[in-house]
């Protein structure tokens, strides 16, 4: 690949254009707001398309826009030549395909692509080179895909440091319903809990509402575009969630009316139940690599919150020739202090925590 256009110039589509541009693709750039354009262009994504247009097709254009506009978009750039072949980065992939089937458009050229990566923020400037570093990038050709297309899409694929994975464009549609776009719906609904919360509440909030919550702060105009071009499989998973949801709060209920009878050890035990199949469902999310995801020891230390502390315990684990599967930081409210939890494996635990003594380190048992 030596050109590429990207049409649209938000956070997906300038870090394509960053990863292309580190590899010496000649990027060129458009968005229907020009200044958008002109942020992604000076940041080295790299130059914005002139409106005469191009003296000849790239190799590429990479559609970057929501799943409402990919069949328009790429019924305007035909029209204009633009590219010898066509991909988008849009979370849903079956009602654009369908629309441009509609539309009567060439989709032997056209693939569609989704980079399972992201990020809290929006726009240009919240973009990044490596945004799509070794993770997921879903493909869907059908029957009609030309090879050099699909070959094409596999190189963009490559070049952004991703890892491809071939699906039917239904079947992704489930999917990201599944592990995406219900988990963000539900993320917001919990934060909305929050909106008018004590002061109280808010200020001992700790790191588990934190994980629960963190993707809600995504863009609400944004996820409306997604969640209205992926309804009905959305709606899907949340109508089972919903009778989930309405089981443990009867069991609740029963609970908090009749804890020690016997209808209340039957709900203790009802909600037992439904813990650990959320213990078996967590299980399935891959671990390191993509392998199976691995139990790990925790080791909580106790840092300051100054300049280089991390890197000084991390600097000190390192020295211990302990590798840190993963970690989570917690802060403590209203002390210059936080909690890091060192994740190791168990066999190297117990004589990281310590040496991390030894060497001055607050480790909580």
């Amino acid at each position: 690949m030596k050109t590429a256009v990207v049409l649209g110039t938000g956070l997906i589509g300038t870090s394509v254009a960053l990863a292309l541009s580190r590899h010496g693709v000649l990027v060129l750039l458009e968005d229907r707001d020009p200044d958008a354009a002109r942020t992604a262009a000076s940041l080295g994504a790299g130059t914005v398309l002139v409106p005469e247009g191009l003296e000849q097709p790239v190799d590429l254009a990479i559609l970057a826009v929501p799943p409402a506009h990919v069949a328009r978009t790429l019924r305007d750039a035909q029209a204009r030549n633009l590219a010898r072949a066509y991909t988008d980065v849009c979370s849903v992939k079956g009602s654009p395909a369908a629309e441009a089937a509609s539309l009567g458009l060439d989709t032997t050229g056209y693939i569609g692509g989704h980079p399972l990566a992201g990020r809290e923020k929006s726009g240009p400037l919240a973009a990044r080179a490596d945004l799509f570093e070794g993770r997921p990038w879903v493909l869907t050709p059908d029957q009609g895909t030309r090879r050099d297309v699909l070959n094409r899409a596999l190189e963009l694929v490559s070049l952004c440091g991703a890892v491809p994975v071939v699906m039917d464009p239904v079947e992704h549609d489930h999917a990201v319903a599944l592990i995406s776009h219900a988990p963000h719906l539900v993320s917001a609904l919990m934060a909305a809990r929050l909106e008018h919360a004590s002061e109280e509440a808010a200020r001992i909030a700790g790191q588990g509402v934190r994980d629960v919550t963190r993707i809600a702060a995504g863009d609400p105009a944004l996820w409306r575009e997604i969640l209205t071009a992926n309804a009905g499989a959305v709606a899907d998973v949340l109508e089972d969630y919903a009778g989930d949801l309405a089981a443990v709060i009867g069991s609740l209920r029963s609970l908090a009316k009749e804890p020690n009878s016997p209808a209340g050890e039957a709900a203790a035990e009802e909600l037992v139940a439904r813990l650990r199949r959320g213990n078996a469902g967590q299980a399935r999310i891959p671990g390191k690599h993509g392998a199976p995801r691995a139990a790990y020891a925790a080791v909580p230390v106790v840092i300051g919150d100054a300049p280089g502390e991390l890197a000084r315990l991390f600097a000190a684990v390192g020295a211990i020739r302990v590798n840190i599967e993963d970690l989570a930081i917690e802060h403590s409210p209203g002390q210059n202090v936080g909690l890091v939890t060192l994740y190791v494996d168990p066999d190297a635990a117990p004589g990281l925590a310590a040496q991390l003594v030894e060497r001055g380190w607050t480790v909580q048992n």
